[in-house]
């Protein structure tokens, strides 16, 4: 190939290697600046508004404590639940925003990803022609340079071009992998952004739920003039009562006896102090639990080397009970400990008869798990040696599972996939239902627990 032929491709692929990103890049980098500086300006507007509403709500807020803090009578009551009402409203307000203002930035976050997408693309291509000439270059060695040149100065030349193919090549390949990790990051910022805009709405409905049950109390209280006080009086009782239903209400639990529902808050209300866990998340995963051991029985173990067992309702035989390798000795050494005969003690029974069973008491958690988790347990609740079927004890090892597993405060999001990790080890996916199923039937659980049986006992 004549040298001056090979000089001007080799120059055509280096211009192409460096200023690529200048051709090809220009146009759609300047729609996504464009996306991203609307982006910023709707943002900006809407934390202003946020800002505001925000102000409002923290006014209602020291009106409710006021109110709250007056002696009880049928005024002071409607005054509590129209203030509430009127706080609601605006968190409503605040919480449309925040969607919207999600909303624009995952529309440019969106933009930005393809505008990275479209520009490896581009850069392989690239790549991809400059391979094929290095390829070429190649199949010429450096001897056969020399020989088919006229000057030792034309074949430096030559070996020049070879070498700054040689450099592009790399500059290429390292821009893929910098581009790459940038999109990466976007990726992870975008789905952040997306169970955010999840969690706002959820929490949207219920604060919607909230307000439909005020207006209706309020309805309620305005029927009753100052002139009958007497049915005044009848509503509260009815609500003291109420109050004493829940609070004596049995929460039943896994493989042990069920304890008083103001026992079972308790106990949450102490691993959320601890964990950040919320109580009505808790007790639905604990729930939850308690429904599979209704489906699925439980057994006790009858061989300690092999981890047979049978079954307490049917009496039928398993032979895999428990895992004999991981979790056979942990669970003999955890009985023994908390002073229960291993061979009287309820575990789970093989799911569907298949795999292993093996875990203990009201939280599940299969012996070797717990030996993992008993000493920040113990520290945690201040107790020397925890016991799988203590409630108080079970939830708190359950509380710092949920927290290993991702869920945080009120996150819709975090707490249904922390569940199905609960369950199976994974998050949700609504590809495979039999994962997702635990999920979705807990965060139900926790909104039923939420507005029935929490709420009347703080209002």
């Amino acid at each position: 190939m004549n040298r001056y032929i090979l000089y001007f491709f080799s120059f055509l692929f280096i211009f192409s290697a460096t200023f690529g990103n200048f051709i090809f890049y220009g146009t759609p980098k300047v729609y996504a600046d464009q996306a991203l500086e609307n982006a910023q300006a709707d943002r900006a507007r809407l934390e202003s508004e946020l800002s505001k509403l925000e102000n409002e709500i923290a006014q209602k807020q020291k009106e409710l404590s006021s109110q709250k803090g007056q002696s009880v009578s049928l005024s002071r009551d409607i005054s509590i639940l129209a203030t509430q009402i009127k706080k609601s409203k605006l968190d409503i307000q605040a919480k449309g925003l925040v969607i919207k203002k999600l909303g624009g930035e995952i529309i440019a976050k969106s933009k930005t990803i393809n505008v990275l997408n479209t520009k490896i693309d581009d850069i392989k291509e690239s790549l991809a022609q400059l391979i094929r000439k290095d390829r070429e270059m190649d199949d010429k060695s450096i001897m056969a340079l020399m020989l088919s040149n006229d000057t030792i100065s034309d074949t430096y030349g030559d070996i020049d071009a070879f070498s700054s193919l040689k450099k592009s090549i790399n500059s290429s390949v390292n821009e893929i992998k910098g581009v790459k990790t940038e999109t990466e990051q976007e990726k992870n910022i975008l789905e952040q952004k997306k169970n955010q805009e999840v969690d706002t709405q959820k929490q949207l409905e219920e604060a919607k739920k909230q307000v439909e049950t005020n207006e209706q109390s309020k309805q309620q209280l305005l029927s009753i003039s100052k002139n009958k006080e007497v049915e005044y009086q009848k509503l509260l009782n009815d609500k003291a009562k109420r109050r004493s239903e829940i609070l004596t209400m049995l929460f039943n639990l896994r493989d042990v006896s069920a304890i008083p529902f103001e026992k079972a808050l308790e106990y949450a209300k102490v691993a959320e102090t601890k964990t950040g866990i919320r109580p009505a998340f808790l007790l639905a995963i604990l729930t939850q639990e308690s429904n599979l051991g209704t489906d699925q029985g439980s057994c006790y173990v009858t061989n300690m080397d092999t981890g047979s067992g049978v079954s307490s309702k049917s009496g039928k035989a398993f032979s895999n009970v428990m895992k004999p390798t991981r979790d056979v000795k942990p669970f003999f050494d955890i009985t023994t400990a908390v002073g229960r005969d291993p061979y009287k003690t309820l575990v789970s029974c093989p799911i569907g008869g298949s795999g292993y069973g093996g875990a203990m008491g009201p939280a599940q958690f299969i012996p070797s798990t717990w030996q993992l988790l008993k000493n920040r347990i113990a520290n945690l609740l201040g107790i020397k040696t925890p016991d799988p079927w203590y409630a108080k004890d079970a939830f708190m090892a359950s509380a710092i599972y949920l927290t290993d597993l991702g869920a945080k405060g009120d996150s819709y999001t975090s707490e249904r996939n922390a569940a199905c990790k609960y369950y199976s080890g994974r998050k949700c996916d609504t590809k495979k239902p039999a994962n997702s199923f635990y999920g979705d039937s807990v965060m139900k659980k926790a909104s039923n627990i939420q507005t029935k049986y929490i709420d009347p006992l703080q209002n």
